[in-house]
């Protein structure tokens, strides 16, 4: 299977390091002019160098819908963009802990990025979208939303369980105009500072007994999120639509 996306352009959302990185930098090696993004900057420069001059970066919130809009009109100038990846998002440096806790501050800021973030730079890219009468758009979601968090965190699996359900409405709502909006939902991937943290904490009884409940018997790594995203976004793909693709290595 040959995938090139050479004359494409997309937005990658959450770049500065793990799957946004690796998603980054699968798009550029494979032709694609990507305009990689996050709310903070540490760690864009260093995603603009692995990908080379195929990369521009970017600081945006992406739960900022008028920030979205403004990045967005200025790389969009002209032409559309064909390919929109929705990786932004997280814990936001929250752990677990009993709902009585929570408080609605905590619950809402990570549904401003997870969800609410993936339908601000959807709403963004969609009219050049139609113009065009084509597009992808690939939401990554996680394990979480389709079951329960590892984390506990209430809101995350929460958050990701709507995103999926976002993915499912817009794909039936766009799909007149050739816009496919796809779902990757990956399992736990040591793919950032988060993730590194929370593989420390299981200790070494727990991380056994994760990569043990793993089909494959080990952890994924980020260009296998990344791999299935070019999928979804290639010509190869352009009658599935509506889709969530676990990538978990077997549960």
């Amino acid at each position: 299977m040959n995938i090139s996306f050479e004359g494409k352009r997309a937005i990658v959302t959450g770049a500065r390091h793990g799957f946004g990185r690796a998603i980054a930098q699968a798009f550029a090696a494979n032709g694609a002019q990507v305009f990689a993004c996050d709310a903070v900057a540490e760690g864009l420069a260093e995603t603009k160098k692995l990908c080379g001059d195929r990369c521009e970066t970017a600081v945006v919130d992406v739960s900022d819908r008028k920030a979205v809009g403004v990045f967005v009109d200025r790389i969009a100038a002209g032409r559309p963009i064909d390919i929109l990846v929705n990786n932004a998002g997280g814990v936001l440096g929250q752990v677990g802990r009993p709902m009585e806790e929570i408080s609605p501050e905590d619950w809402q800021v990570i549904f401003n990025v997870n969800t609410t973030g993936a339908f601000n730079c959807a709403q963004a890219v969609v009219p050049g979208m139609k113009r065009a009468r084509a597009g992808r758009i690939v939401n990554i979601s996680s394990g979480a939303g389709l079951g329960i968090s590892l984390t506990g965190i209430q809101a995350y699996a929460s958050a990701k369980a709507a995103q999926i359900g976002l993915t499912r409405q817009l794909a039936h709502e766009l799909g007149p105009w050739g816009i496919t909006v796809n779902n990757v939902a990956p399992g736990f991937v040591r793919s950032n500072p988060t993730t590194e943290r929370q593989w420390d904490a299981y200790g070494e009884e727990g991380q056994k007994r994760l990569v043990d409940s793993i089909a494959l018997k080990r952890l994924g790594k980020p260009e296998d999120i990344a791999n299935a995203v070019l999928f979804f976004a290639s010509d190869q793909a352009n009658w599935i639509t509506g889709q969530v693709l676990s990538v978990d290595g077997g549960k």
